[in-house]
């Protein structure tokens, strides 16, 4: 058994003295705390969260997790929570979560949560909200949906159930409980790798890594989310210890300024960062960190010498099924942001799951237009903090790329992407929503937007469509 570490014991002890204070509730009881019995209904999990102490970022707090289904208790679980996200979390009112689970001792615990594979680490997502006039996500859909056609083409995605989230008596709506990307059999299954992994076929693998902000995970400054509503350099806090930096700039130009600059400095929009994920930056070695270093570089310097032999560093299929599902979506955080690569032992270079799609489905905000890929970005923004890699300019050029684009669209729109097909997911998540009342219960919690939610529903299949048929075109043309 693994020694409990003393900020979990601490975090024990408290839970221990408020679990002991709260009513013992049996599984199968019905007889749950008011909150949960005029909530729940027959269609939609209800889970209740007690916490002994005010969430922070860090470190977790200790608590109880109870699943109530069809007005039953189906599952009763210790576990630490933490507020989770970056932008998200400045943005909005309405917070999301992080979830460990627990054993009676207060280590990790893996569990299967509403039919999910086992594991320890889960995710509450709430949608961004903040009145009186921002909501990203007016469906509750962008996410569930974009993960579960990338599933559905036969690449993993996070798992996961809606649910209504209740926190020590406070009711907070519609929530997706779901996967966190990490390494694990049933996730990102790579090869696990260790520090004493520093040679041969073992130096090969398994990594996780992303390019994405540093702000809001492990590898920011350890300061409480609450720091980052007006320390937004942090957003891009890159240093040797936790991210790598490509040798070209975002035009494929070999870079000749130093790495790792102050945040926002003059030229860092032309740099792309990849930060560590698996193994954790705390454990990564200097072997291993120059291994993938190099692993990225032969591959940059591949695709620039324009003769094919970049397929020889990545897995082309996998790059081609993320544009597919970044495009068909809109996400514009897409290739610049929240973008996840993952390398097995003796393996090439994988590019995904997908992440992050709030900003999608080409809303109000977009600024890329429906008459172009998003992996344009840059020709419609000047110089943000993160711009797209030169990759797509120059795959999107390329033969190989191109006619496996034309293949894998043609499959894909004859099964997993037929119009039909999507419709049908997008309707059962709908009625489920509805027929639960989960949708009144969410805009009577967060007031002040006026949502038309049949509208949005027919705005967001209306959307589709036109994407749709506007890469049946382009795609064919290439």
């Amino acid at each position: 058994m693994m020694t409990l570490k003393p900020v979990k014991f601490l975090i024990l002890i408290l839970s221990l003295s408020l679990l002991s204070c709260a009513s013992e509730l049996k599984l199968g009881s019905s007889d749950a705390p008011e909150g949960a019995l005029n909530r729940s209904s027959d269609l939609l999990p209800y889970i209740q969260v007690l916490t002994d102490a005010p969430i922070l970022n860090e470190p977790k707090v200790g608590g109880e997790m109870r699943i109530f289904e069809r007005n039953e208790l189906t599952h009763s679980q210790s576990m630490g929570i933490e507020y989770r996200g970056s932008t998200s979390y400045r943005m909005s009112d309405k917070k999301s979560f992080g979830v460990e689970t627990w054993d009676e001792t207060g280590n990790d615990l893996s569990v299967e949560l509403l039919g999910m594979p086992a594991e320890e680490d889960w995710i509450l997502m709430g949608q961004v909200f903040r009145a009186p006039n921002t909501l990203f996500d007016t469906t509750f859909l962008f996410h569930r949906l974009g993960y579960e056609l990338f599933r559905s083409m036969g690449n993993y995605a996070a798992r996961s159930r809606f649910v209504e989230l209740e926190i020590n008596g406070e009711y907070l709506g519609i929530y997706l409980l779901m996967e966190k990307l990490k390494r694990d059999e049933n996730r990102i299954n790579i090869q696990s790798i260790t520090e004493a992994d520093n040679t041969g076929d073992a130096l090969t693998g398994g990594y996780i890594f992303k390019i994405d902000k540093t702000s809001g995970s492990e590898v920011g400054t350890g300061q409480p989310l609450s720091y980052f509503d007006n320390n937004w350099d942090d957003d891009a806090r890159y240093t040797e210890a936790v991210s790598f930096r490509s040798d070209f700039s975002i035009f494929g130009e070999e870079l000749q300024e130093a790495p790792f600059g102050e945040p926002y400095h003059a030229n860092q929009y032309l740099e792309t960062y990849f930060v560590y994920e698996y193994p954790d930056y705390k454990l990564i070695t200097s072997e291993q960190k120059s291994y993938l270093q190099n692993e990225i570089g032969q591959f940059e310097r591949a695709l620039l010498a324009r003769d094919g032999s970049y397929t020889n560093f990545i897995d082309l299929q996998s790059f081609v099924d993320y544009f597919i599902l970044n495009e068909l979506t809109m996400n514009e955080d897409a290739y610049r942001l929240s973008t996840f690569l993952y390398k097995d032992r003796n393996g090439p270079i994988h590019l995904g799951p997908v992440w992050d799609l709030n900003i999608g489905y080409h809303r109000k905000w977009n600024r890329v237009p429906e008459s172009d890929w998003i992996a344009n970005y840059n020709d419609y923004i000047g110089e943000d903090a993160w711009m797209v890699p030169f990759w797509w300019d120059i795959l999107l050029e390329d033969e190989a790329f191109k006619n496996l684009l034309k293949s894998r669209w043609q499959t894909l729109r004859s099964g997993a992407l037929q119009i039909s097909t999507i419709e049908s997911k997008i309707d059962a998540d709908v009625k489920t929503l509805k027929d639960s009342g989960a949708i009144e219960r969410n805009f009577e919690r967060w007031t002040g937007i006026e949502v038309d939610y049949d509208a949005e529903i027919s705005a967001l299949k209306d959307y589709l469509i036109r994407r749709i048929n506007w890469m049946d075109q382009k795609i064919t043309q290439m």
